[in-house]
């Protein structure tokens, strides 16, 4: 019976690991097509301390996503590797569809003023700040990431929310990061 159990276990073993890893590396990942200009975001508001991300089009709300923040997430991103999500006004630089999440769109911290705030503390101000989904293989996690802050100050929702904000945000759209 133990030899029986413990071959069981293998087996699902391997199997969960066949899947997280085909996810991982999966060759074709879905990218949604970009919305009509009318339907886009023209920008992005989140309020940390709320954990939401909401997009506009113009002043109408799109849509609102709740989201997991960096580890530390009260307070302004200071420096590398502090675990905290930035504060202040950006614009969505780029969008990565191999990202280690899935889907990712880079937020343009730092900028000038990060830059020499961390400069004049002689620490690095950090970078790769991103809205993103899960990491690759765990996107079946959902909604279960939000029961805590775990980014190393990136904005997190589940493959599902990622897949709509990337439909609905271009490059250069303004993000504006509150408190």
């Amino acid at each position: 019976m133990r030899r029986i159990l413990a071959v069981l276990v293998v087996a699902v073993a391997l199997l969960l690991a066949v899947l997280v890893g085909w996810d991982f590396i999966a060759p074709v990942r879905h990218v949604p097509q970009l919305a009509s200009a009318d339907g886009r975001a023209t920008s992005i508001v989140v309020e940390k301390r709320s954990r939401l991300l909401t997009l506009f089009h113009d002043d109408k709300v799109i849509k609102t996503f709740r989201v997991s923040l960096g580890r530390d997430p009260i307070g302004a991103k200071e420096r590398e590797g502090d675990s905290r999500t930035p504060e202040g006004h950006y614009v969505i630089d780029s969008k990565n569809p191999r990202s280690h999440f899935h889907l990712a769109l880079h937020i343009s911290y730092p900028d000038a003023e990060d830059r020499a705030h961390a400069a004049l503390r002689d620490v690095p101000p950090g970078s790769d700040i991103m809205i993103h989904g899960l990491p690759n293989g765990l996107g079946w996690l959902g909604r279960l990431h939000l029961l805590h802050d775990w980014t190393d100050g990136c904005i997190a929702v589940t493959d599902p929310e990622i897949g709509q904000i990337w439909a609905l945000v271009d490059t250069g759209t303004p993000i504006q990061i509150r408190p």
